[in-house]
């Protein structure tokens, strides 16, 4: 009899610790350095005190899980289950993806933690966690989940519009000179995040032109990208930072634009807030075997 798997993500994937003991997955919080001082998301870290650190201009720094916190994760599951399928953050985004697949190469972990690769953050990175819940009650072993993940790692896109250039500035994503432009014209730049890395998709010169945008694409990626999946396959949904009524406005003309599909709202990952500020709105698409999330 194969033995039980437990599922185990962070808190770039959204889930919050409500969602994570209702469906039976663990998550570790993730790590932030405001001012040289370190706090987790979600236990001494909430959403609301972030964006007030970041108003006030505070130095805040993305960090990776700390080695030791999640190997003692590991050992704690290991206690109760036969194996681990640990889903971090995007390897494009950050180191801890290729940290993690070397400690769990340790003859401790071997055959018994499998780190998933497959380049995903926010609601698309919480749609693989559901999906790796419902491969593991199905009775797939860490190593069967870990490859469907990762076989299926490019079927989910992410754009979002930015409301400010300061933070991709702050960032070294775009140079002083371009921000400065953008800021004079009021350009609210369309981005991309597609597998490893946060790219420029467009540039919008109003937020509907940009709410536009963002659904023309996912359109265009319902008819070439995930052209083999009919809507009720497609997961569509929607992320924000500090935007709820410009989000449920935007929510509203998806939902009129893609036949009354229910999409659902999360906040977006923290991670991704570092790079953007608030005022972001964002939509993804992600081909999936779930129902909803």
């Amino acid at each position: 009899m194969m033995g039980k798997v437990a599922i185990l993500t962070d808190t770039n994937s959204g889930i919050s610790p409500e969602e994570a003991k209702a469906h039976g997955i663990y998550v570790l919080p993730t790590p932030f350095y405001i001012n040289d001082t370190l706090h987790y998301e979600g236990v001494d870290l909430s959403e609301d005190e972030f964006y007030r650190f970041q108003g006030q201009g505070a130095d805040i720094k993305t960090s990776m899980p700390i080695v030791g916190d999640v190997m003692d994760k590991w050992n704690e599951l290991l206690e109760e289950y036969d194996e681990v399928v640990y889903i971090p953050l995007s390897s494009g985004l950050s180191a801890s993806c290729e940290t993690a697949r070397l400690m769990a190469e340790e003859d401790d972990y071997e055959g018994k933690v499998f780190v998933v690769n497959n380049q995903r953050i926010s609601v698309t990175m919480k749609i693989s966690a559901y999906e790796a819940k419902q491969l593991a009650d199905e009775g797939k072993s860490g190593a069967q989940i870990r490859d469907y993940l990762e076989a299926h790692k490019a079927e989910s896109v992410i754009y979002l519009m930015v409301d400010t250039l300061e933070y991709l500035k702050k960032g070294g994503r775009i140079t002083p000179a371009v921000a400065a432009i953008g800021s004079l014209l009021k350009i609210k730049p369309v981005l991309l995040i597609d597998g490893q890395k946060l790219d420029s998709f467009a540039k919008a010169r109003t937020i509907k032109q940009a709410r536009t945008i963002m659904l023309d694409a996912i359109e265009a990626d319902m008819k070439s990208r995930f052209r083999s999946a009919d809507r009720q396959e497609l997961i569509i949904s929607m992320a924000h930072t500090q935007n709820r009524e410009m989000i449920e406005e935007f929510r509203q003309e998806a939902m009129e634009r893609f036949g009354g599909k229910d999409i659902k709202v999360d906040p977006l990952s923290l991670v991704v807030a570092c790079h953007t500020g608030s005022g972001v709105i964002a939509i993804t698409a992600t081909k999936s075997f779930i129902d909803n999330i």
